[in-house]
């Protein structure tokens, strides 16, 4: 029987991982406890790349040998593992990743990748690879928008691929922009992949999330010059689209004004207004098509005014005059006299002075009349006063505080700078077939990106927290299908019931990675580790490489999944030696993890298209046309290193 080069590849490796083990061991003069935590890491990564469960390999592995660790002690082992997986179960930040994972299903069901990728196709028609580009930003937003890899590679295999194929694109090309578009819902937010790194990390997914946008934005740039640039140099790859594949059929109405799809659609519009060979077409049509192509310059000039106040106004805080308890404007401030003294302690305690006389009558009542108490002034010095209550010191009546004025931060301008131009471009070459895009976007592209930016913006500006927001998402998925007229009782079902299958996976894997890092700790292989990397004297940028490149190879024969929660207990520890953000980190680890998804033999994405692509389409070509992907991406991880503030500079200016 003819083993298939996968196979091969696989065991290969696994054999590497054995014989590592066995030279560990054999290599030392003593097993310790610390040998026995690198001997389950191995046999773990052998057990899982034998197709055993992961979260249950992880359960049953770290059992096993806490077992051992406790001297064979069942009751102390039980009680680790009861801990562990209520640790995980009390975890508040997991409860977003069903509503997430309910929101992905609902909007998948919406059907709005269809209508997504058609809107998109024509309006990129010019643009060189329009189809391959078309594929890129579709798969970006929508598995933006639902989070699941496996669910956007193959609806867009079925949608995208066939009309690459009869456009004459390279097959190559066309696998890869679908495989390599379809990762990106793991590392643009809202994302999974992000919500498991920071309950891993301990670090805030909110910080997490406003950090990958840029990053996520860049690596989609990254691929879209890529095709831009082949279809280019290499024609043949990519060629262009027919006049007939880019035309646009008006509607009868707007055709009957009479309208031509390269007309000028703003003067032809108010033309119609006052025009009577149009009497057939009604004025609320026409008045309709005019609040659309007036709405991009409306929403333009509403949100530059309502954000350059938030940019320009600096609130005043309230000054009151009222003093902090133990400080004293008249007297000088000294650290020991604010706050609790201690009595004088001189003498102790003491009892008040006695006269020998006792009983004294008070001052001034020899002279037969009350007088007035000691420091009284006579009635007529006191100086006229008003009968109002007075202010308190250190107010002024009548002020109120007034907000000061800032300039707009240049950020502020080179954004509305580049949406100005899009918006006066829109205008410029507004023709009748541009505002049917237009409207055909709105239909489709536009639901989506505000479902994305109102999770995500309520999220990174504090609105809400991820978990609030994940259950906003579902109800907007709830909302979406509802407007499409595709909710119903099965499709609510079938959500609810998928969503619950993804969840528990999850759930348990994280369980098991709780009771897995457990054991690794208690039998001391994280400080063997540690003292094995720290006695390398790397430097900052050394760990850093070597890190990553770990990382890197370990996404060939393990997912994503498994990296998170088996390896990132190990690496989160070294941080704080080699003065890493952990923020910073995981931005990383996320960018480099979607090689994950690209790298044989376990490239699931590859695998994904293969179940629905064309006989003739080899998996062989698949992995071909990933490769270029995979090095866009390793470059996309070179710039974060080089510029961190790509994605930390979105955090800071939000939290710091």
């Amino acid at each position: 029987m003819k083993m298939r080069k996968e196979l091969w590849f696989g065991f290969a490796i696994m054999a590497l991982v054995v014989a590592g083990a066995v030279g560990m061991l054999l290599g030392v003069e003593t097993i310790t406890r610390g040998h026995l935590g690198l001997l389950m890491l191995s046999l773990v990564v052998v057990a899982i790349m034998l197709g055993f469960p992961t979260a249950f390999t992880l359960m049953g592995m770290g059992m096993i040998f806490t077992w051992l660790a406790y001297d064979r002690d069942i009751t102390r082992t039980l009680d680790l593992m009861v801990q562990a997986a209520y640790k995980s179960m009390a975890n508040d930040v997991l409860i977003a990743i069903p509503l997430f994972v309910f929101m992905g299903y609902l909007v998948e069901r919406a059907n709005l990748i269809e209508k997504l990728f058609k809107s998109l196709h024509l309006a990129m028609a010019r643009v060189p690879g329009s189809l391959a580009v078309a594929t890129l930003i579709t798969c970006a937003i929508f598995a933006t928008a639902t989070g699941i890899v496996g669910a956007v590679v193959t609806l867009m295999g079925l949608l995208a691929l066939p009309a690459m194929l009869r456009a004459g694109y390279s097959t190559p090309m066309s696998a890869g922009a679908i495989t390599a578009g379809g990762c990106l819902g793991i590392l643009i937010p809202p994302s999974v992949l992000l919500i498991l790194y920071g309950a891993t990390a301990g670090v805030s997914v909110v910080q997490l999330y406003a950090g990958a946008f840029f990053p996520g934005i860049m690596l989609a740039g990254l691929y879209v010059m890529y095709v831009i640039l082949m279809a280019k140099l290499k024609p043949a790859w990519a060629p262009p689209l027919s006049a007939e594949e880019r035309q646009v059929v008006l509607p009868a109405m707007t055709a009957a004004l009479p309208a031509e799809t390269q007309q000028y659609a703003p003067v032809r519009l108010l033309d119609a207004l006052k025009g009577k060979r149009n009497a057939q077409v009604p004025t609320a049509y026409v008045l309709r098509q005019l609040a659309l192509v007036v709405m991009p310059g409306l929403l333009f000039v509403l949100l530059a005014t309502s954000s350059w106040r938030a940019v320009t106004t600096v609130s005043v805080e309230e000054a009151y005059g009222i003093q902090p308890i133990g400080f004293n404007d008249n007297s000088p401030r000294v650290a020991s006299e604010f706050g609790l003294q201690e009595p004088p302690v001189e003498g102790g305690l003491q009892e008040p002075p006695q006269e020998s006389t006792g009983l004294q009558e008070p001052p001034g009542a020899d002279s037969g009349a009350l007088a007035e108490p000691p420091g009284a002034e006579p009635a007529q010095s006191v100086p006229s006063a008003p009968s109002a209550v007075g202010e308190p010191p250190g107010s002024t009546a009548g002020a109120t505080p007034q907000a000061a004025m800032q300039p707009a931060p240049t950020w502020w301008w080179v954004m509305f700078g580049v949406l100005g131009a899009a918006t006066a471009l829109f205008y410029l070459f507004l023709s009748f077939a541009r505002l049917e895009i237009f409207k055909m976007l709105l239909g489709s592209f536009f639901p989506l990106l505000t479902l994305i930016m109102a999770v995500l913006g309520s999220i990174v500006f504090g609105l809400a927290t991820p978990t609030e927001a994940a259950a906003m998402g579902a109800f907007g998925g709830f909302v979406l299908a509802a407007a499409y007229k595709r909710l119903s009782m099965d499709v609510v079902r079938e959500s609810v019931y998928l969503t619950a299958k993804t969840s528990a996976m999850v759930c348990w894997l994280f369980v098991g990675s709780a009771i897995f890092s457990a054991a690794f700790a208690l039998l001391g292989g994280q400080e063997l580790i540690e003292k094995w990397v720290l006695s390398m004297n790397l430097s900052k940028i050394e760990f850093m490489v070597l890190s990553q490149v770990v990382i890197f190879l370990l996404g060939w024969p393990l997912e994503w999944t498994e990296i998170i929660v088996i390896f990132m207990p190990i690496f989160i520890p070294l941080l704080s030696h080699f003065g890493v953000d952990p923020l910073f980190f995981g931005l990383l680890v996320a960018l480099n993890l979607q090689t994950a998804f690209l790298s044989p033999p376990v490239a699931m994405s590859a695998f994904y298209l293969k179940g629905v692509a064309p006989p003739h389409v080899t998996l062989n070509q698949i992995f071909l046309g990933m490769l270029p992907f995979m090095g866009i991406q390793v470059l996309a991880i070179v710039l974060l290193y080089v510029w961190p503030q790509i994605g930390l500079w979105l955090p800071q200016l939000l939290y710091k």
